[in-house]
């Protein structure tokens, strides 16, 4: 059992890392369908997460093995979110593959579940991954988020994250359609 979660009920997210995640077998045998439980209910409830349709047990097994085999290789970071020792959000970051932006890396997905809104998770999630990036040497950590995600967009702004590009009208939900929005953290310009 992991030592971080074992201290009883708390108020405050514990945020772990992959390595610490795999540690504890009881969290690893439950963390693909806790993470497809989340994905699941914030996709039915509109989030602008990459899907329209929630993601399959198996499509987030093969994410979360992509992102973990990435991990091991030291081009990637992922991060969990729980409060008493429940899974209430997950992030992660991939580095870019081609040998000229391997310095860089894109903040694939920050996920947190409705319940947790409000808790700074999802502001504790990606200081964690900042903090990974520059551990790794990554330079330019950049992102992409629907651009009614307002709350998302003010969240990313205010770790410094600036926007660098829009496509207007790009993403199409159904009928509705909104902005792609690219934001970038340059952590060569910070200490």
């Amino acid at each position: 059992m992991n030592p971080a979660l074992t201290s009883g009920t708390t108020t405050e997210p514990v945020i772990l890392d992959a390595k610490q995640l795999t540690s504890d077998p009881e969290l690893e045998a439950r963390f693909a369908e806790s993470v497809h439980q989340i994905l699941g209910d914030l996709v039915r409830g509109g989030a602008a997460l990459g899907w329209i349709e929630p993601p399959s047990r198996d499509d987030v097994a093969e994410l979360l093995g992509r992102v973990v085999s990435a991990v091991q290789a030291g081009d990637a970071a992922l991060r969990a979110a729980y409060l008493d020792r429940r899974l209430v959000g997950l992030g992660y970051w991939l580095r870019y593959t081609r040998p000229t932006h391997r310095p860089h890396a894109d903040l694939e997905k920050i996920a947190v579940e409705a319940a947790a809104h409000g808790r700074g998770v999802g502001r504790r999630l990606t200081a964690a991954l900042i903090a990974d990036a520059r551990e790794q040497g990554i330079e330019v950590l950049t992102l992409d988020a629907r651009g009614d995600n307002t709350n998302a967009l003010h969240l990313y702004r205010s770790l410094g994250f600036t926007e660098y590009g829009r496509l207007p009208d790009f993403v199409a939900v159904g009928e509705h359609r909104y902005d792609k929005v690219f934001y970038m953290l340059d952590l060569r310009r910070q200490s």
